[in-house]
């Protein structure tokens, strides 16, 4: 059945409970695909860290239609809760799809992120069409909306992000919500807010933190780090290491291009098209950067960069514990990174 936004938080935030109790399938597609996967992830954070989640794709499907109903039939192994979670299905998976709809059972919730499909799709049909499902469509925000993503999303951090400020990050990110979560994750590390101190943000923190700030210039390191080449970063190093500058002034910006290159490596591995994906991210590619952002976006798979988000946040988190060990765990992982983009392009 379609659902709104209300109806699909709720079924999300309580999955198998109330209204929601009959929902084996959750479908979430659209244009906005980020907007889907920030709905997806109510789900995640419901079930709990300890849940046992179960990935599949639109071709495992194809090839067995019986896995997702026994997959959604089946009891974990350790007793924990047990979702399944789909990516990039499409029409083959109409049979996969019928059969869990048909099943007798089918205790663990199955969500899938689908992406743009047309209205004329039998999968959409079908997830609009069946009491047991719920589809919901993700529009691109328009300005102000993108303002109260932002808001929302510091506030679940512990962080008071005025009108103005979201305004200014909705600009950085040119809208994309998972830039725009990245550049608040930046402002509550630097800041030092929870949910249980929440903390005001302020111009001069993200001033102090935007990927443009014209008081350095990083973008020869961030293209080293992550293009493989150890030459110019142990270059660049030396040439900021005399400058003073502290080494948290590297980690941002190297973020901000990360999480770019995540962005545009999902839209490439669903399209098959890297200049698409690259003309997709809009104006957070600057034009002179087009082709050093496309070798980089070839240099990591999937996995490889949400890995490397990972390591710098790490590196984020110790170099604000002041210079010193800090300093030398963020060199050490930017070494780190280098090297496995270094093998890459080997």
């Amino acid at each position: 059945m379609k659902a709104n936004r209300g109806q699909i938080e709720k079924a999300l935030d309580a999955p198998g409970q109330g209204a929601s109790a009959d929902i084996r399938f959750f479908l979430l597609y659209g244009p906005d695909e980020a907007g889907s996967q920030a709905l997806a992830k109510r789900l995640e954070r419901a079930m709990g860290p300890q849940a046992e989640r179960i990935d599949l794709d639109g071709s495992t499907l194809k090839d067995d239609p019986a896995r997702l109903a026994d997959e959604a039939a089946s009891i974990s192994m350790f007793g924990d809760r047990r979702w399944i979670r789909i990516n990039g299905m499409g029409e083959e998976s109409v049979p996969a799809l019928n059969a869990l709809l048909e099943a007798e059972a089918a205790g663990n919730p199955v969500i899938a992120v689908a992406g743009a499909l047309k209205a004329t799709s039998k999968l959409v049909k079908l997830a609009l069409d069946h009491k047991a499902t719920m589809a919901f469509i993700s529009y691109q925000p328009d300005a102000r909306e993108s303002e109260q993503i932002a808001i929302a999303i510091a506030r679940e951090s512990g962080l008071r992000l005025p009108t103005d400020l979201a305004r200014r990050i909705v600009d950085l990110a040119n809208g994309d919500r998972a830039l725009m979560a990245g550049e608040v994750e930046k402002l509550v590390l630097y800041l030092d807010a929870a949910p249980d101190r929440p903390t005001e943000a302020t111009a001069e923190a993200l001033d102090a933190l935007s990927a443009d700030n014209p008081d350095t210039e990083i973008a020869p390191l961030v293209n080293a780090v992550l293009g493989g080449d150890l030459k110019v970063m142990h270059r660049e190093l030396t040439s900021l290491s005399e400058t003073g500058a502290a080494m948290a002034s590297v980690i941002r910006p190297l973020l901000t291009r990360a999480m770019l290159i995540a962005n545009i490596r999902e839209a490439f591995d669903a399209s098959g098209r890297l200049e698409g994906a690259v003309e997709s991210a809009g104006k957070a590619v600057f034009w002179k950067e087009k082709g050093l952002v496309s070798r980089q976006v070839r240099l990591w798979d999937s996995g490889g960069i949400a890995r490397v988000v990972q390591r710098l946040l790490e590196a984020e988190r110790a170099s604000r514990g002041g210079r010193g060990l800090g300093d030398l765990m963020v060199r050490h992982e930017l070494l780190a990174i280098a090297r496995q983009a270094a093998r890459e392009r080997a």
